[in-house]
């Protein structure tokens, strides 16, 4: 998704560490940065740099100490390999441990390590690509085995890769025919098939170390249930939510718990979903999300700087981080008109609007607003009037956020 998923906070912590006289340096394999994206230095490494030459052209840099940043979590799991080499090369660098990062970039083990810490998970069960397709010993009940665990949980189930993550891969099995039709594929990679959980989805970021996390305020993501959704197909928010925050307290201390016992460093997020008072952990990714500007806009806090911190050894203080007001993110398909934009920024404080490419192909621009909270009505009657003159936003997206505000 390229670094301008982090803006505008990413800029602010390098500006931030220049005016120290630090220099930061940016190593990363897609994208064409320029100053606007990262104002400091900037290297471009091939896709399939391996964590030993990643550690040798950070080091080779000058670099003191180093954080990792990078997304999805394949490329959490190469950041923390090279940290291996970095740390032997008296490099400190800001990311879990090799060892958790393994456990928590695999669906299956992080199912586990939640449940063993007292975490609600979908209940479910691994499917092994190589038994399925016959490689090494032979099972002949396996297929058989898996229909009888299914059978257990229920249809519908989902289809999730072990190792996938933003939602890739993931499959809807309704029936016992859909199943014995994915079974005789076979998969290409082990999967977790579980239960659908419906409810809302939410994700949470924690960061810091041990003895000091700060856990940002829920964020919600839009709606979970059988078919796989967009990650930006729906609003997505901070804001007031008070029952939710209210029993979120408890979960948000066993998170907290969990990432110690792991030795979490940096950023992990969590995705939820909030279900008849509950939540429901779905996973648990050894790095920053896919919601951490809006995390960052409604608590008026920087993660990317709280990175720069740790990387520095400064102390933090952990504990839950209030949010500041309302964070709204929304997907504009046309991109924000010109007649639009400067209007939009008269009536709401506009954190970041930028083209949101994925894969190479646009999806229009991310926007993300904020607004404090008591100016619910106000912002809905001036959205609506501009809508109006420009038609931005989409009538479907204006009505989405009149009911969030105006719940």
């Amino acid at each position: 998704m390229g670094i301008r998923r982090a803006d505008p906070y990413i800029q602010q912590a390098v500006r931030g560490l220049a005016a120290e006289g630090i220099e930061a340096g940016l190593f990363h394999t897609s994208g064409s940065p320029g100053d606007g994206d990262f104002p400091g230095y900037r290297q471009r490494l091939d896709r399939g740099i391996t964590p030993r030459q990643l550690a040798d052209v950070v080091a080779a840099w000058g670099a003191d100490a180093a954080v990792s940043i990078s997304l999805p979590c394949e490329n959490a799991l190469r950041d923390a390999a090279a940290a291996s080499h970095l740390e032997a090369a008296g490099i400190p660098t800001v990311i879990t441990p090799l060892a958790s990062t393994m456990l928590l970039v695999d669906k299956w083990e992080t199912k586990q390590l939640c449940r063993r810490a007292g975490l609600e998970v979908p209940y479910g069960f691994r499917a092994d690509s190589g038994l399925l397709a016959g490689r090494g010993l032979p099972v002949p009940g396996y297929r058989d085995a898996l229909r009888a665990q299914a059978a257990r949980v229920g249809y519908p189930l989902m289809a999730k890769p072990v190792w996938d993550s933003t939602s890739v891969g993931i499959r809807t099995l309704r029936t016992p025919a859909e199943l014995d039709a994915w079974l005789a594929g076979p998969p290409e990679a082990s999967a977790v098939l579980e239960e659908v959980v419906e409810g809302d989805l939410c994700s949470v970021d924690i960061v810091g170390r041990p003895g000091a996390y700060r856990v940002l305020p829920l964020c919600w993501t839009g709606r979970a249930g059988a078919e796989p959704v967009f990650t930006f197909a729906d609003l997505r928010w901070c804001g007031p939510r008070p029952e939710a925050d209210a029993a979120f307290a408890d979960v948000a201390r066993t998170l907290v718990a969990l990432c110690g016992e792991l030795g979490v460093q940096g950023s992990v997020n969590v995705d939820m979903v909030h279900t008849g008072g509950r939540f429901v952990v779905l996973e648990v990714n050894p790095r920053v999300g896919g919601a951490t500007t809006l995390s960052c806009a409604a608590s008026g806090t920087n993660t990317y700087a709280t990175l720069a911190r740790m990387a520095r050894g400064l102390p933090q203080a952990g504990g839950p981080v209030r949010r500041t007001g309302w964070a709204v993110e929304f997907l504009a398909d046309g991109g924000v008109p010109a007649a639009a934009s400067a209007v939009l920024r008269d009536i709401v404080t506009v954190v970041t609007a930028h083209e949101l490419v994925i894969d190479g192909v646009s999806r229009g621009d991310i926007v993300v607003l904020t607004l404090p909270e008591g100016e619910e009505a106000a912002t809905v009657k001036a959205l609506t009037d501009l809508h109006a003159t420009t038609g931005f936003p989409a009538a479907e997206v204006l009505g989405k956020i009149t009911s969030l505000l105006g719940r």
